[in-house]
């Protein structure tokens, strides 16, 4: 439903950066690059502008919740290790969230400037064992 979103970052550059190794173990990479925006999305998509995009300026207040789609219990891992090593901090370790669904594995960090960004992968009891 949602084509593209975005937020707005304190520093371009140290976001773009960011988001560049946070994002790869879900599949994304930088697609587009502007004066003060960047553009990500994923590597086997067909925007060429991305879906998800951090612009130069004052973050929101409050802060956005922005969730990312992850293929595998893996990616979730992944995302999550790879934003602590690039400066996030923790806000919710990898593991199942029963109380969204049965399913519902994910993990939250906030990102440079306090954005809490989730990876999610919505499995299945086989995926789970399999």
């Amino acid at each position: 439903m949602i084509d593209h979103t975005g937020i707005n970052v304190s520093n371009l550059a140290a976001s773009k950066a960011f988001y560049q190794r946070v994002l790869a173990p879900l599949g994304y990479t930088l697609k587009l690059e502007l004066k003060n925006a960047a553009g990500f999305g994923e590597k086997a998509g067909n925007d060429p502008g991305g879906d998800f995009w951090v612009s130069a300026g004052l973050p929101f207040s409050p802060r956005s919740h922005i969730a990312f789609h992850a293929k595998s219990e893996a990616e979730v891992i992944a995302f999550h290790a790879a934003a602590l090593e690039a400066g996030a901090r923790d806000n919710g370790a990898p593991g199942l969230r029963p109380h969204y669904h049965p399913h519902y594995y994910a993990a939250f960090v906030l990102d440079l400037d306090g954005y809490n960004i989730e990876a999610v992968y919505h499995g299945t009891a086989q995926s789970r064992h399999g």
